[in-house]
């Protein structure tokens, strides 16, 4: 039937496409433009599990839609953290078996998500436990979609911040991620603010260019973690093909071009990058860029790389004190269930690293 697959006999899933995307399908189904409408609603502001729910929807056709096709493209397998902590850990499978996972975040009144963008990473980042999975797949725009909307049913509160933080680099699924985001987006749906949305790189120059070019309001935040190319080619085998000069080029041209600061990502890991002069080389390196700068303490996931003492974040924090841009030190929350950044990773058997 229409809604399956032909390659894999697979249900196709709602969840990731657009109002028109489904205005085709329905028409194709025999159905009017505005039952894709009532389904695109229920979808991305109702909050429901089946199709049983749909309660404007016939019940002939909502049969129909549950033989030929599915709502959810992930099932959630497991949550790590009790219902009141302030992060939470979720686990999801994909149809295919793949395992992901993302983080619901609370501090304050700001509800943040951490969503996956494909199963593992091919960037190999030596501090990043996500990186000793590998490279496995690209997600599909509803399996990235499909976080949130799991995410938000379990938040006590509307979720006001997503980030694309958590597995994969979301540059090497570009056109995805940018849909997703989209969706995410939506007025007529989700209704999150482009401006409440962070796409993160760890540095794939012809995406920020493109991702410049194509003038997306969402913020940009790209992983810094050292001062010089060797420094950086230590941990981020990426540097050797996106060099540290043409990577910080590429984030001046998008303050051009866009007109929004972008965001550097900088893991601090000890006796690696975070001494006095690494700090004074950060301010030569950035210069009159304006942007915005994230010193975050290394989460340690077993392996050779630590977190600073106390006393050496001080001593570099206090070296970046009086500079032209803005610098803020994130506390990954979440650490205690390896939900901090870089921590998030499933091994072979799909259960949680720990």
């Amino acid at each position: 039937m229409f809604m399956f697959n032909v390659k894999t006999n697979e249900k196709v899933h709602w969840i990731g496409l657009t109002r028109n995307e489904m205005r085709e399908h329905v028409a194709k189904l025999g159905q009017p433009h505005f039952r894709a409408d009532q389904i695109y609603n229920w979808i991305y502001s109702g909050k429901i599990k089946s199709f049983q729910s749909m309660a404007n929807i016939p019940k002939s056709f909502r049969t129909v839609l549950g033989q030929t096709s599915g709502i959810h493209p992930l099932s959630l397998v497991k949550i790590t953290g009790e219902d009141s902590s302030l992060t939470r850990k979720f686990l999801f499978r994909l149809s295919t078996g793949e395992m992901i996972e993302s983080v619901l975040m609370q501090e304050g009144n700001r509800i943040t998500v951490c969503l996956s963008s494909q199963v593992g990473c091919a960037m190999d980042c030596d501090f990043c436990a996500t990186a000793k999975m590998g490279f496995q797949k690209n997600l599909s725009v509803g399996e990235i979609v499909d976080q949130f909307l799991f995410l938000q049913q379990e938040s006590e509160k509307k979720i006001t911040n997503v980030v694309f933080m958590g597995m994969g680099e979301p540059f090497l699924n570009y056109a995805r991620v940018i849909k997703a985001a989209d969706l995410l987006n939506q007025s007529d749906g989700i209704d999150l603010g482009a401006r409440r949305i962070t796409i993160s790189t760890v540095g794939i120059i012809p995406r920020i260019k493109q991702f410049s070019k194509e003038g997306h309001r969402y913020k940009l935040a790209i992983s810094l973690n050292g001062t010089t190319q060797n420094q950086r080619l230590q941990t981020m085998p990426a540097a050797k093909k996106y060099p540290i000069h043409k990577l910080i080029d590429a984030a001046k041209n998008y303050y051009e071009t866009a007109k929004r600061f972008p965001t550097f990502e900088y893991v601090l890991m000890n006796n690696l990058n975070d001494r006095t002069t690494d700090a004074e080389n950060l301010i030569k390196l950035i210069g009159n860029l304006p942007c915005k700068v994230n010193l975050i303490p290394y989460n340690e996931i077993g392996g050779t790389y630590k977190r600073p003492s106390h006393d050496r974040l001080t001593r570099f924090i206090n070296a970046l004190k009086n500079v032209p841009f803005t610098v803020t030190v994130r506390w990954s929350n979440g650490t205690e269930i390896d939900a901090g950044c870089g921590q998030l990773a499933v091994n072979a058997g799909g259960s949680v690293q720990s």
